[in-house]
């Protein structure tokens, strides 16, 4: 499976913990992956990634809120919310991958997956935390 691969199966199973409230994510990776025809190898590696973004939820949500110029996080659209989590997990936690390309694939995702301003929106967060990940 390629990063793009993963990276959207990801994303499918981050928004899916919007309406799933109190079920663990390896349960929601489990069914995904029943639904979905994903060998054992390569789902571990996304359960692994979904319980590391998990672990760090609180730390991504308060970046996605200080870089969101005042929005908090339930007026951010669900799936705009879970390609965020996902991308700032990898530009804060992720050393391997560049903050560009992981912006241009979180783009791409909202293009596919959401309203026609998000892919907009997403870019200036992301843009955001790169540049204050920069600074620092």
């Amino acid at each position: 499976m390629d990063n793009r691969s993963r990276r959207t199966d990801i994303f499918k199973i981050l928004f899916q913990t919007e309406f799933q409230s109190g079920v663990d994510v390896s349960e929601l990776a489990s069914l995904y992956q029943e639904s979905n025809e994903i060998a054992d190898d390569e789902i571990k590696e996304i359960t692994d990634k979904l319980n590391d973004i998990e672990s760090h939820l609180e730390e991504i949500d308060s970046k996605i809120e200080e870089a969101s110029n005042g929005w908090k996080l339930n007026r951010i659209g669900k799936a705009e919310l879970a390609i965020l989590r996902l991308s700032v997990y990898e530009i804060l936690f992720e050393s391997d991958n560049e903050d560009a390309i992981t912006a241009d694939e979180a783009v791409r995702l909202a293009k596919e997956y959401t309203a026609d301003a998000a892919p907009a929106f997403v870019n200036g967060i992301l843009g955001t935390i790169i540049r204050g990940k920069e600074s620092v």
